[in-house]
């Protein structure tokens, strides 16, 4: 997937704060000010997706379709948050920092995820999978700062990195070249959350997920359990 047009240029509301990109809350200014490095918005961008990555745990067992539970602020408060929660952080953490940013949302085929959650979702296929588009050197460059470093290393993936030139998506093969991710539909880009449109979806097509039945226990070790010889 290739980087987006040069146009649409950013607007105002891609620095403003919402309900749910609390860009001004302060610990998400906290966040950024503490995590920036850099003197140039490349830099600067690159240096906040890895801290909102790492610092950060991938965590989808524990999904809360409030609005209380998908706000940037939430997500940074408990140090975990599935993919759409840890987008809308990113998408803080930027404007924070005086960096345009929009959200990005696909659905995704997962060929690296646990029993339990396959079991759970009746599928592979997530809906909404989000990521946060940053307005760098006048183009909009998408960044997924999902999985943590640590998770990857047990799922055995290859860790998504950003450079602030090229898209950072997930890899279509994990480390021993077995199927990860494939991207099969664009959903496109938001300047807010669409919550209503995403808890309608998940409502619809994971009802065992949404009321949180069967997912107790930790993904990440989890994951590592299923992967031992």
């Amino acid at each position: 997937m290739s980087t987006q047009p040069r146009t649409p240029a950013p607007g105002p509301a891609h620095l403003a704060s919402t309900t749910s990109i609390d860009a001004d809350h302060p610990a998400v200014r906290g966040f950024a000010a503490a995590h920036r490095r850099g003197s140039t918005v490349r830099e600067q961008a690159v240096s906040l997706v890895h801290a909102v990555r790492d610092e950060v745990r991938y965590d989808p067992y524990r999904i809360d379709l409030s609005a209380r539970g998908m706000r940037a602020s939430t997500c940074l408060e408990q140090g975990f948050g599935w993919c759409v929660p840890k987008a809308v952080l990113m998408a803080a953490v930027a404007r924070a920092a005086g960096i345009p940013a929009r959200l990005g949302f696909a659905d995704v085929r997962n060929h690296m995820s646990t029993e339990k959650l396959r079991r759970t979702m009746g599928t592979d296929v997530f809906v909404w999978h989000g990521y946060t588009e940053l307005w760098i050197d006048g183009a909009w460059r998408k960044a997924t700062p999902a999985f943590n470093l640590s998770l990857c290393e047990k799922f055995g993936l290859l860790p998504l990195d950003f450079d602030g030139v090229n898209d950072s998506l997930y890899h279509p093969f994990d480390r021993v070249g077995q199927r990860h991710m494939e991207y099969v539909h664009e959903r496109g880009s938001f300047d807010d959350l669409p919550l209503q449109a995403i808890a309608d979806s998940f409502r619809t097509t994971y009802p065992q997920l949404v009321a949180g039945t069967g997912l107790e226990g930790d993904f990440g070790q989890d994951g590592a359990a299923e992967r031992q010889p």
